[in-house]
């Protein structure tokens, strides 16, 4: 068949819906085979969806649309070829024809992809840089592509970025004009309104939290734990956990370590219901909260009660930079039989965090804060 249809496939047994979060690839742009045309937004991680054929792109579904397992997305046509294959020649003086049409195209192809690679990837950010951008409000046009072909790369937006930062202020008159041009107190102001759409993962946050208060007897206890021996331990081994382990001892590693330890001496709350029994577990799975671009996440270290501090501080690195880019798989999205979210980075001393259903507790982390004892 000439033209491919391209539908959602089935990304998990529990998921029957996603959303198409962006299209990394142009309509009508020519597409290699396996290479990734959009970005799937599901419940719990995003996922690239790739080429199943080499041609021509077709949108079908727009970016925002929320999509069932199945739905048409685009559609392929494989009649279309590359403009580098349409320039091959059949048959011949195969050497003296590719000379010819390379003279003839070099002038064009020069001023569009300086790596000769053919002008598709020139300007075009990677996933992990699409997302950068657009969480620091850069336009493709900002940015200069060192990749393949042109390509933008994480390290070209991070690049662009540290640019923005040195970029020197404008100038006291500048400012003096433009505080001259501000409404005064009492002044009518601007009372313009704006709606977003919502993103899949902040509507499956929503909606779970509401259900976990609705659907679960909370209580919630407060109490004050004093530091002052833990951060001395942390600050008399640091230097040499660094140097044999190559990371940071973390506050983290520590709580999640010492939670491990008593969820196994209190199996209970290791546990969770199910129906009318109780689901016991001889390991314990913590989930750690990690703020993202799109929502709160909960990706859970496995067998925390076996591991080594050094081993908990990896993970946790692993997780957050996966989750910040949106690189986590369903697989490291799912289980958990305790979890821990840390507030004190926002600087709260109190808060009651709801359940990571269908666990039976959780752990609620503060800012530390020095007090007369």
């Amino acid at each position: 068949m000439p033209v491919i249809e391209m539908r959602v496939p089935v990304i998990g047994e529990s998921i029957n819906e996603v959303t198409l979060s962006q299209w990394l690839k142009e309509d009508g742009a020519y597409v290699q085979r396996d290479e990734p045309i959009c970005e799937f937004e599901s419940d719990k991680a995003t996922l690239e969806f790739p080429a199943e054929a080499s041609g021509k792109l077709i949108h079908v579904a727009a970016e925002g649309d929320d999509l069932e397992i199945g739905a048409l997305v685009a559609r392929i046509d494989t009649d279309v070829q590359a403009s580098s294959e349409e320039s091959a020649p059949a048959g011949g003086d195969a050497a003296g024809a590719t000379t010819e049409v390379a003279a003839e195209k070099e002038p064009v192809e020069a001023s569009i992809s300086p790596a000769g690679e053919g002008s598709y990837a020139a300007g075009t950010p990677s996933p992990a840089a699409a997302k950068l951008m657009r969480e620091a409000g850069l336009e493709a046009a900002q940015v200069s592509g060192t990749g393949k072909g042109g390509r933008i790369t994480k390290q070209d937006v991070l690049q662009a970025i540290e640019q923005q930062k040195q970029a020197p202020t404008e100038k006291p008159e500048q400012k003096e004009e433009a505080s001259a041009q501000a409404p005064l107190f009492g002044e009518s102001l601007q009372r313009k309104e704006r709606r977003k759409k919502m993103s899949r993962m902040r509507r499956t946050i929503a909606r779970r939290l509401v259900s976990a208060k609705n659907q679960t007897a909370m209580l919630t206890t407060f109490n004050e734990v004093d530091l002052t021996e833990v951060i001395a331990l942390r600050k008399k081994y640091q230097e040499k956990f660094v140097e044999k382990y190559g990371i940071k001892l973390g506050f983290m590693s520590l709580f999640a370590k010492a939670c491990a330890t008593a969820l196994m001496e209190m199996p209970d709350v290791n546990a969770f219901i199910d129906g009318d029994e109780i689901v016991y577990h001889d390991y314990v799975d913590i989930s750690i909260a990690i703020s993202t671009p799109s929502g709160l996440v909960v990706p859970p270290v496995r067998n925390v009660e076996s591991l080594h501090f050094a081993d908990i501080e990896r993970k946790i690195k692993e997780l957050a930079v996966k989750a910040r880019e949106g690189k986590l798989s369903l697989e490291e999205m799912s289980g958990g039989t305790f979890t821990i979210t840390n507030g004190g980075v926002f600087g709260s001393l109190l808060s009651t965090p709801i359940l990571n259903e269908p666990q039976s507790a959780i752990l609620g982390m503060h800012a530390i804060k020095e007090r007369p004892v």
